[in-house]
């Protein structure tokens, strides 16, 4: 083990969350050459072979396996380490990666997020706002915003808030089209909603609350979905903090067809110490229990 280095384990280790090095070297913002090197390194200096090769992708051999283990208690070591002592002066500096929906992502934490980069600016906040769920023991992001709360997993989570959603559309398609004034007047009309087979969390599942509706225009985007809406594509069920911002948008049918989802706020147990993460954190919770009155109207 005279070549062994102990900063190979970091290549490893992304390598078997991702499966790919193309996406690892992004990650790690290296070459996937130099991912590559590092890998093959450390297999030569521990004399194992910790990888298949697929077409698809690496999937880790038993070896590897085992390796992971060790590598993940070596990564959690590390940064408690930095929780402890890189963090004992609490600057705000390096990357805070937030995953959060698209709605939520696009239409509300981008307006406020300048506001936690001018508190420390030395802190990169990469917000990736993407329908999606995602992995935190991948390391996919050190802070996730949820429509579910998790019930498995070393993970840390809070309530951020309750939201409710109501069904809309443009005023140039309610003008355009029979009167509703009652549920059996939505026979007929046009509606937005979600790809079934794209859903990504059953809290998206929520055309049932107005009745037996087949989409005629569907997208697995929210945003999609509201600027679809706003050209009088249809009716679209859609969170009021994001649609009582559209002066075009009409509610339909009004408190006769309203829905309640919740956000919540996530952190891998291994992050919590983290000043930059903490702070993230922090800084999200604040600005929805400031802006509180958006996401649940009167």
């Amino acid at each position: 083990m005279s070549g062994f280095n102990w900063n190979d384990l970091r290549y490893f280790l992304d390598v078997a969350r991702t499966g790919k090095l193309t996406a690892s070297a992004k990650r790690l913002r290296a070459d996937h050459t130099t991912v590559s090197r590092r890998i093959a390194a450390l297999e030569e200096a521990l004399n194992v072979t910790l990888f298949d090769r697929r077409p698809d992708g690496f999937s880790l051999t038993a070896e590897g396996e085992r390796l992971r283990a060790v590598a993940e208690d070596m990564e959690r070591a590390a940064i408690a380490a930095q929780g402890l002592v890189g963090d004992a002066d609490r600057s705000m500096s390096g990357t805070v990666r937030i995953g959060a929906p698209d709605g939520f992502g696009s239409q509300f934490l981008a307006a406020h997020i300048g506001r936690l980069c001018d508190r420390y600016p030395e802190l990169e906040v990469q917000l990736v706002a993407t329908p999606r769920v995602f992995s935190l023991s991948k390391r996919e992001a050190d802070i996730a915003i949820s429509l579910s709360r998790p019930t498995e997993g070393r993970l840390v989570v809070r309530k951020l808030t309750d939201y409710s959603l109501r069904l809309y559309a443009s005023a140039d398609y309610l003008a355009a089209r029979a009167p509703i004034t009652t549920r059996a007047d939505l026979v007929g009309h046009r509606f937005i909603g979600y790809i079934d087979d794209l859903i990504y969390t059953p809290e998206l599942d929520y055309l049932a609350a107005v009745g037996s509706i087949a989409p005629h225009l569907k997208s697995s985007n929210l945003i999609a979905q509201l600027k679809a809406t706003l050209a009088g594509a249809g009716l679209c069920i859609l969170p009021r903090f994001i649609a009582d911002r559209e002066p075009q948008l009409q509610p339909v049918l009004g408190q006769e067809v309203s829905i309640t989802r919740s956000f919540w706020l996530i952190i891998h147990e291994d992050l919590r110490a983290l000043a930059r993460v903490a702070a993230t954190a922090d800084f999200i919770a604040e600005t929805v229990l400031r802006r509180h009155s958006e996401f649940l109207p009167a």
